[in-house]
C-alpha cells in the first residue's frame, strides 16, 4: 500500500571529515556530501538540511533520516560524497514512500543496509494489546 507522502528530512553533517584531513582549509567531506545531494532534483516532500554536528565523528560522513512522529528514523555513517549520493537519494525516496519508515530489506540501497548506525523508533509508536 502506497502511503501519502509526508514530509521527510535528510539531515547532513557538514562538519564530518571522513578521517584526518591534511589541509585544514579544505572543504570538509560532509559539506561536499551536502552539496552533492543538492544537485539532485528531490521530490517536493523531501527536505535536505545541513547541520554542524551529528556526533557521529568516527563514522563520517554521517546523516540522519527522519519522517515525522509515525516513522522510524535512521542515522547512517561512513558515506562517501563521491560514491554514495545516488544511492542516498534512492534510499531516501524509498523511505518517503512508506508510512512507517520501514523499507523492505532488499529494496534498500546496499549503503543503507550496511552503514546504519542507529534505528530510532517513532515517537507515536502503536501500542501492543
Amino acid at each position: 500500500m502506497m502511503a501519502e507522502k509526508g514530509q521527510v528530512t535528510l539531515t547532513i553533517c557538514t562538519t564530518c571529515r571522513r578521517g584526518e584531513m591534511s589541509d585544514p582549509e579544505a572543504k570538509r567531506p560532509g559539506t561536499e556530501m551536502y552539496e552533492a545531494l543538492q544537485a539532485f532534483d528531490l521530490p517536493d516532500n523531501i527536505r535536505l538540511r545541513p547541520v554542524e554536528c551529528l556526533s557521529a565523528c568516527t563514522r563520517g560522513c554521517s546523516m540522519a533520516l527522519t519522517g515525522g512522529p509515525a516513522r522510524w528514523s535512521y542515522v547512517y555513517g561512513d558515506m562517501d560524497p563521491a560514491q554514495h549520493a545516488e544511492d542516498i537519494i534512492a534510499g531516501v525516496t524509498a523511505y518517503s514512500n512508506t508510512d512507517n519508515g520501514l523499507v523492505p530489506w532488499r529494496e534498500r540501497p546496499v549503503v543503507f543496509r550496511k552503514q546504519s548506525i542507529a534505528r530510532i523508533p517513532p515517537a507515536e509508536m502503536p501500542t501492543e494489546e
